[in-house]
This record gives C-alpha cells, sequence and structure tokens, in this order.
C-alpha cells in the first residue's frame, strides 16, 4: 500500500473531533494494508516506528531542503526499511549516511508525506490519535471485542505484534496472549481522592492501605540469573541500577514480575534519615555510577507482583498477590494494613507523612491488577493537593531572574481533543534557581517560537514536559479557555517519569472549584 494513505488517514483524523469517525477511519486503512505491512502501519499512525528511537532529530529535519515528488510512490514497506536503515546507522561516517538516506527518502515523498515523515521521525505527530484510539481502532479492524484486544496488547507491550495476531487469529489467538518475563507490560494506575474515609468508601469493602512513597516507579523482571529494570514509561534502565538487580537475583524464586518504588534517602551524619526529594532521586536515578552502595543510594520497595515461578498472578484478588509478594520480598515490601476501618486507614497515612512519605494507596482487596488501566480500584490520597500538568509555555524573567526563563504556562490535557491541553494559569513559585537553570535549557530545547510581542517574552514549547504543581485550590475565571484556574500554584517537581498523556484532564481540574 502507498504510504500515502496512511497520510491521508492521519489528516482525516486530525480534521475531527469525534473519537468514534477517527477510529473508523483508521479501521478502514487497517482492514485495506496487507498483513506484512499492518505492523508498520500501526507504528506510524501511533506515532511510534518499529525501530523506535531513529537518531534524528529536529535540527537534521529542519536542515533538509528537498523538493517534493509531484505523485505519490513511496510505499509503506519502503518508509519502514528506511527507518531500520537509519536506527542502525552509527560511528565514522554514519552522519553522511543518515543525510543520504533521508535525502533519498524525502525526494521520493510528496509535500504532505514529508511533513509527516518529519513529524514521525523526531517523535512529534499529533494528529489527535493516541494509542487508545489505534487500539480500538485495531479491534474494529480485526473484528474482535475492545477488551480482549486492549488485554492482550496492555500484556504484551507490543501494539503492532497484537494487530497481527489479531487479523491472522482472532479472538482466540488473543486470548493466549499472556505476560512475558523480560517483556514490560503497562502498569496499573490509581485515581485520586480527598481523604482515606473518601478512599475507602470509593473501593468499597476492604482494602489495602500502603504508604505512598515519593519515588520512581519501576517494574522488575527476573529470569534466572537475568533481570530487566522498565520505568512507569516502560524504558528500561536495568544498567542504572546495579544495586537493584543485585538485590532482586538473591530473592527466593526463579522467575518474577515485581511492581514498586525506586526511591533514595536523605543522610544525616552517615545515616539514612528520611526518603529523598524526588528531584534528588531522579538525579541519582540517572547518574548510574554502578557504585558498590547503589544499593543504599537507591533504594527499592515493592507493592505488588505479578508473576511467580511460572504462574501469572494479574487475575489474583490483591489480597491473593500480596501473600505471594511477602512470602517472596517480604523484607523489601512497602508498609500498610487491610482494613476496611477508616481509624486504621488514617492511622497508616499519619505513620506515612511523620515518617516523610507523600501520603497513602488505597487499593480495593479483591481487586486484580488490571495493566494499562486507570479504573477506580487503586485511589491515591495526599495531603497537598496536586496536579500533574504539561508545560505550554515559557516568559523571560526579570529582574534577579533576567536570562532565565521563569513564568510558566500550564496545561491541563483535553480528553476530547487527543494531543491538546486546556491553559489553567501561570505560575513562576517554587522554582529555586537549579531549577531556574534546568528548565531555562530544557524549553529552549522544546522551543517551537517566541511571541511576536516582544515585551511578552514568551517561549512557546512543544507539550512534552510534564510539571507536578501544588495549589491550594481552584477559581473560576474568563482569563483562561477552560474557564478555571489555579489559585496559588507552585512547581513542586518535574516528572520526567510521566508523559503528557499522563497528565491530569481539564474536567479533574475543574472537579476541583
Amino acid at each position: 500500500m502507498l504510504f500515502a494513505e496512511v497520510v491521508r488517514a492521519s489528516e482525516a483524523v486530525a480534521s475531527t473531533r469525534a473519537r468514534s469517525t477517527k477510529i473508523a477511519t483508521i479501521a478502514d486503512l487497517l482492514r485495506s494494508v496487507d498483513l506484512s505491512e499492518l505492523p508498520a502501519a500501526v507504528g506510524f499512525l501511533t506515532g511510534e516506528p518499529l525501530q523506535g528511537k531513529i537518531g534524528v532529530g529536529w535540527r537534521t529535519v529542519s536542515q533538509l531542503d528537498v523538493e517534493p515528488a509531484a505523485s505519490p510512490s513511496l510505499e509503506i514497506l519502503d518508509v519502514d526499511r528506511t527507518f531500520t536503515t537509519l536506527a542502525g546507522l552509527g560511528g565514522p561516517g554514519s552522519q553522511a549516511a543518515r543525510a543520504a538516506s533521508l535525502t533519498d527518502l524525502y525526494s521520493r515523498a510528496t509535500g504532505a508525506e514529508q511533513w509527516f515523515l518529519g513529524r514521525l521521525l523526531v517523535g512529534e505527530l499529533r494528529q489527535g490519535a493516541l494509542a487508545g484510539i489505534v487500539t480500538d481502532a485495531v479491534a474494529k479492524a480485526a473484528d474482535v471485542p475492545q477488551a480482549v484486544l486492549r488485554r492482550a496488547a496492555m500484556l504484551a507491550g507490543d501494539l503492532p505484534r497484537v494487530a497481527v495476531i489479531a487479523r491472522r487469529d482472532g479472538a482466540s489467538g488473543l486470548a493466549a496472549v499472556h505476560l512475558t518475563l523480560l517483556r514490560p507490560v503497562q502498569p496499573m494506575l490509581a485515581q485520586t481522592a480527598e481523604s482515606v474515609k473518601e478512599a475507602l468508601d470509593l473501593v468499597g469493602g476492604a482494602a489495602s492501605v500502603e504508604w505512598k512513597l515519593d519515588g520512581v516507579r519501576v517494574q522488575i523482571h527476573r529470569a534466572g540469573d537475568e533481570v530487566r529494570i522498565y520505568t512507569r514509561n516502560l524504558n528500561e534502565v536495568t544498567e542504572r541500577l546495579p544495586g537493584i538487580v543485585g538485590l532482586v537475583q538473591g530473592l527466593p524464586c526463579t522467575q518474577v514480575v515485581l511492581d514498586g518504588e525506586a526511591m533514595g534517602w536523605a543522610e544525616a551524619e552517615g545515616e539514612l534519615e528520611a526518603p529523598d526529594r524526588f528531584q534528588h532521586t531522579m538525579s541519582r536515578f540517572g547518574r548510574g555510577d554502578g557504585s558498590d552502595d547503589e544499593i543504599v543510594g537507591l533504594d527499592v520497595r515493592f507493592f505488588d507482583i505479578l508473576h511467580l515461578d511460572g504462574e501469572d498472578l494479574l487475575d489474583l484478588s490483591l489480597v491473593e498477590r500480596l501473600t505471594r509478594l511477602e512470602l517472596v520480598a517480604g523484607q523489601w515490601r512497602i508498609p500498610g494494613q487491610i482494613t476496611s476501618d477508616v481509624a486504621v486507614g488514617e492511622a497508616v497515612l499519619e505513620e506515612s507523612l511523620a515518617t516523610g512519605h507523600e501520603g497513602v494507596m488505597v487499593k480495593a482487596a479483591s481487586s486484580p491488577y488490571e495493566a494499562g488501566r486507570r479504573g477506580g480500584a487503586w485511589r491515591k490520597v495526599k495531603p497537598v493537593r496536586t496536579l500533574d500538568l504539561v508545560v505550554l509555555a515559557a516568559e523571560w524573567g526579570h529582574g534577579r531572574r533576567q536570562g532565565w526563563l521563569s513564568n510558566l504556562h500550564l496545561g491541563a490535557r483535553d480528553p476530547e481533543r487527543p494531543g491538546e491541553f486546556v491553559m489553567v494559569g501561570k505560575t513562576f513559585k517554587g522554582l529555586t534557581d537549579e531549577l531556574l537553570a534546568w528548565q531555562t535549557e530544557r524549553f529552549q530545547e522544546l522551543a517551537v517560537s517566541e511571541s511576536a510581542d516582544r515585551d511578552a517574552h514568551v517561549v512557546w514549547v512543544r507539550p512534552e514536559q510534564v510539571v507536578e504543581i501544588a495549589l491550594d485550590g481552584v477559581q473560576v475565571s474568563t482569563r483562561y479557555p477552560g474557564g478555571v484556574a489555579l489559585r496559588f500554584a507552585r512547581v513542586k517537581r518535574y516528572r520526567d517519569d510521566k508523559d503528557p498523556d499522563d497528565a491530569d484532564t481539564i474536567q479533574a481540574v475543574r472537579a476541583l472549584l
């Protein structure tokens, strides 16, 4: 099939806000592609080529000046093969080889195809068709139940591969997809609650009330002596955490998949005193110096177990999973209590806060592990009200902040328009000199334009950076398009472990009114 058909489908999806129309458009295309083309087509439509990061950045793409082809001739597999070539380039002469390969590809592409290719190469395809929509379109194209396909996609962690199974083997083939060791699955996510009482009421019945640690979420797989560690975004970080690898290799099992939090600890005269701040944990997380005391410098605590010695545990109740977890990694389990008593739950919260943690997680004791879902069975309770928002722009500072990008424009995710964000406020509070220096560099890298009004000193950025904002509440506002504005907003931390798709919605912000 011509690559132009993928581009046309993408354009059609971008031109409508109706989810059903987006799904139908993509499904029509996926029905028409050859089975050999299906994985690449799915990757292109989700904005995630099969080759992953190809090593081509904005600067390289922006410097391409190639006359577009008069008519379409590129096929889907032509583009896929070129991407494979680009991903394999490295070492001396690779820059010239990359430029030559890109020039050849662009010379065969029409103007619309060149535009699409550029954004695909740098990971900036925003067409209003996120993975969730493409997943449902794959189900529609293959005529299989959405729930069955979603579960298979979450467990496999590979939508293009699951699309082939759905087309070739149908629902029975999808049902045979299980958790695969050393391949990450999408994590189960939580909704928020204002209090322990509200959380217990929402989950219903008995619940596990557990400390909520202020760390970096990790999913750890072990098969024999091999251990792999993944972030919540499914990026592998095994080599950065040798101490945690050693700990998991020492557990009394041969196969296991664990869900947990990696975090640092502040020191006072050589003693571990309290959990480290998230920014410091992220710094240690990225350092990966491989020192002998890595397990002290960056520790791990577990709160769930998904697989143990040949048995998938996702469909078991939380209580049953926690029993298995206690047997395998009880020493490193996050503290908690199974209870339906509000007073007991509040005591766990007080203990967590007194130890320096964020709050508690309240999880329905009977709940299975729903990979990739933000269902109501898990609730997070944090005394400090926070929102995960996306930075849309930043303003050049004045006075002491001259030369730094300071005041942030903040946006909430609009679920009715995938890839779009609604501005809900600004803040320059909570920023240390270290953060100011960091965000000045970061947002110049993400810059797309500066305001035509030079007095405003606004640098607009690609909506990629998630920031956790603490606030006292929200208020009705006609100043911002969402009709709501943040009150006393301040930066708590940058969330490099979260994608824009994980940001809070505009509905969640309005719910705070």
